[in-house]
């Protein structure tokens, strides 16, 4: 079993988490706990999950746990309600009201169903105020639907009561783990497209549901009331959800204009859901590929109510990019094609249980503490910039001496460490593409790279990043990590906003008259620097003087 344990680039805070080792007679696994989340709450973002149906309020008893070794929290006024004192002495508590004071040890006797459902954590996402003008069906939901994930929260909009966030792959994956290549699927058969569309609408709805179960205990009176749902998402995705044809996204005169994306069936959508009250809210993408998602992103930054330059990306499986100059928003998208998601490369995997997230010298490090099944972006960026520094891997991106057939073992005993001089030319190309885009919309604006005050990485994609292994492959310009944020579920929060800031809708208008979208497939020099960023090496720093 890989140990997680704080390593340089962490954050004092991160340092200080403290590490609860979960078993059931299943599995057993390693949990980061943070000191403002209880232990529900960090199982509720891994594969085992305590029972519950009261949303962490200690009322339904169902969350038992047994304490084997640590400190922790006296138990609370809920626990002496429903446990016994001799389970208490047992060491028996609520999973909900108990909070760590130390590294512990806990034994999970009967946990809940496996769900494909997560929980997210919630410090970077909005935080709302109460709208007692909203008196009836005032239940709300913001998706963030992307190519790869689905992320959602359910909202009491009347309080400002977020009562629980998820996330999950998106089952579209099934047709391709790309937009263009979903949009192909769709563009087959009237049938496809319809199936393909519905398998969203029936993934949120699963979302949906999985959060009232376990956060509220009722299911069918909330979605009564539930008055709105608000989507955003690249543009693809708002395309085969609404049931439109993606036949225009393939016009290059339309890359650059906006694409309408609305339902054709939206009171039939409602009575599928069983939501008859719910205003289902699509946020419209900027142009072309330049979706919602970025829009959301740009609202939950602020990049735009700011004076200094800055630059944001959403890395993904269409990466979008923003620059910011103080006055104008330069705005494109490249095909990052599945390499910023873990998928598409032979040992490729989304950031989930098992995936390598950090590689270094010393070792592997997997999300969940789980066996190795594979690399998530993240580790595959590390794992690149580790063979460039042991000169295993050529700045061309080709190995010192050829892999066997079983590819480069990065640790001998770990199979799936593996990787292949296919994985790393789908790197190559998508970083190239990226770092040419960033460069060239800095160009447009007329700035330079270290005049930015600020670089926002959003997406999921860093979540695990490490900066100086994104700097050595010559994915970021280097820049000071101070002046360098992550977020990694920027659209989300900026969705919530939308939903929930009576603001939010002016907010995102302003943003869009300020916004120049650029096809860079139109750009002479974007071609010259793509073929700059190839090498697997720092950005040239000519790119951006």
């Amino acid at each position: 079993m890989t140990t997680i344990t704080p390593n340089a680039g962490q954050t004092a805070s991160q340092a200080s988490d403290m590490l609860a080792t979960v078993s059931s007679d299943e599995q057993t696994l390693r949990v980061l706990l943070k000191p403002h989340l209880s232990v529900r709450q960090a199982l509720d973002t891994t594969d085992l999950r305590v029972r519950a149906a009261c949303g962490g309020l200690g009322t339904c008893g169902a969350c038992l746990i047994q304490t084997v070794s640590g400190e922790f929290n006296p138990p609370t006024l809920a626990e002496r309600q429903k446990l016994l004192p001799e389970d208490l002495a047992a060491g028996m508590r609520l999973a909900c009201q108990l909070r760590p004071h130390s590294h512990c040890t806990l034994y999970l006797e009967h946990p809940a169903p496996h769900s494909a459902w997560k929980s997210l954590d919630p410090t970077q996402l909005y935080h709302a105020s109460g709208n007692p003008a909203i008196s009836e069906h005032f239940y709300g939901v913001a998706v963030d639907l992307g190519t790869t994930h689905i992320r959602l929260s359910v909202w009491n909009r009347q309080s400002g009561r977020r009562i629980g966030t998820r996330y999950s792959i998106n089952p579209q994956v099934a047709h391709g783990a790309d937009v263009l290549t979903r949009l192909n699927a769709e563009r087959l058969d009237v049938q496809d497209c319809r199936r393909i569309g519905q398998q969203a609408r029936e993934a949120i709805m699963d979302g949906i549901r999985d959060i009232l179960s376990r956060d509220m205990g009722e299911i069918t009176p909330v979605l009564a009331a539930l008055g709105k749902v608000l989507i955003v998402g690249n543009t693809a995705m708002l395309t085969l959800i609404c049931g439109n044809s993606g036949d225009s996204l393939y016009q290059p005169e339309n890359w650059q204009s906006p694409i309408v994306c609305l339902p054709t069936d939206a009171d039939a959508w409602r009575q599928i859901w069983r939501t008859p009250h719910a205003d289902i809210d699509i946020a419209q993408p900027l142009a072309g590929f330049i979706g919602s998602d970025l829009l959301a992103d740009l609202l939950a930054t602020g990049i735009t109510e700011q004076s200094q330059p800055m630059l944001l990306a959403d890395f993904g499986t269409n990466t979008e990019i923003a620059v910011w100059d103080g006055t104008n928003l330069w705005a494109s998208s490249v095909p990052g094609g599945p390499a910023f998601e873990g998928v598409g490369m032979r040992n490729g995997l989304t950031a989930e249980a098992g995936a390598i997230c950090k590689v270094s010298a010393s070792g592997l490090q997997t999300i969940g503490d789980a066996q190795a099944r594979g690399y998530c972006a993240s580790g595959f960026i590390d794992a690149i910039a580790l063979l460039l520094d042991k000169k295993h891997l050529k700045p061309s991106g080709r190995f010192a001496e050829p892999p066997t057939e079983q590819g480069f073992l990065l640790q001998a005993d770990v199979p799936k460490s593996a990787i292949f001089a296919s994985d790393i030319d789908i790197f190559q190309r998508a970083k190239a593409s990226t770092a040419a885009a960033m460069a060239q919309l800095l160009a447009l604006a007329g700035l330079k790279v270290n005049e930015l005050d600020r670089l926002w990485i959003c997406g999921s994609f860093g979540q695990h990043l490490d900066l100086n292994s994104a700097f050595r492959v010559g994915l970021l310009p280097t820049l000071p990590s101070e002046r360098i944020s992550l977020l990694a579920n920027a659209s989300l929060a900026g969705c919530e906003q939308l939903l929930l800031n009576p603001a939010g809708p002016n907010l995102l208008n302003e943003i869009v008259q300020r916004a120049r979208t650029i096809n860079l497939g139109g750009v002479f020099e974007y071609e010259n620097r793509f073929i700059d960023n190839l090498r697997l090496q720092p950005m040239p720093i000519e790119e951006f003087q």
